[in-house]
């Protein structure tokens, strides 16, 4: 294997936040549910080590239940300015209480606001009932600190496998699959 896929990431995600003109941190997310219904909406990237790739959810919603009863997803990267693309899939699993808090901190008080807030992924009677929601929320915490909501957390997909795609002429693409073993990480190409 010439590269660790993780620090491969490193390199092309580096890239893609100087390069990319919207949204670098955007990644498709795909889920299913007990109905083995497939289901897909894009999510927003906020960590990424050799363990994996994190992103935040309320975890009432959707794509939490979808996460947490197969316990297995995939994601997606298409960052078109730079004719890439990088694919990953694997197990996921809660990110700790502390990860979670950490980053729910940095987030900005309407955000943190927001997710009090919001039944995500539920039917909404109307935008007025949501902003009345969102005003209580906003009388709740005046005085103070917007602590994490006990339904709010994240998910890291700890990949078994990551696909790295290049764009080349006449649809010749270069594409590069690491798949974790025992032993590491084995790299292999597949045809375009």
């Amino acid at each position: 294997m010439s590269e660790d896929p993780h620090a491969l990431f490193e390199t092309w995600f580096a890239e893609a936040q100087a390069g990319e003109p919207n949204d670098a941190e955007a990644m498709a997310l795909a889920t299913v549910g007990s109905d083995l219904q497939p289901s897909l909406r894009m999510v927003l990237l906020k960590g990424h080590d050799e363990r994996g790739f994190v992103f935040y959810t309320n975890m009432q919603s959707r794509k939490a239940e979808e996460l947490t009863g197969a316990g297995r997803a995939a994601i997606l990267f298409h960052w078109k300015s730079l004719r890439r693309q990088v694919r990953a899939e694997g197990r996921v699993l809660e990110v700790s209480d502390a990860e979670a808090d950490v980053y729910f901190a940095t987030r900005s008080r309407d955000s943190r606001l927001g997710a009090w807030a919001s039944d995500q992924s539920r039917p909404l009677e109307s935008r007025a009932l949501f902003e009345a929601r969102y005003a209580e929320m906003v009388a709740r915490f005046e005085d103070g600190d917007v602590p994490r909501p006990p339904h709010w957390s994240g998910f890291r997909l700890l990949p078994d496998r990551i696909e790295f795609w290049e764009d080349r002429a006449h649809r010749l693409h270069h594409r590069r699959l690491f798949t974790r073993t025992r032993h590491g990480w084995d790299e292999g190409l597949l045809y375009p």
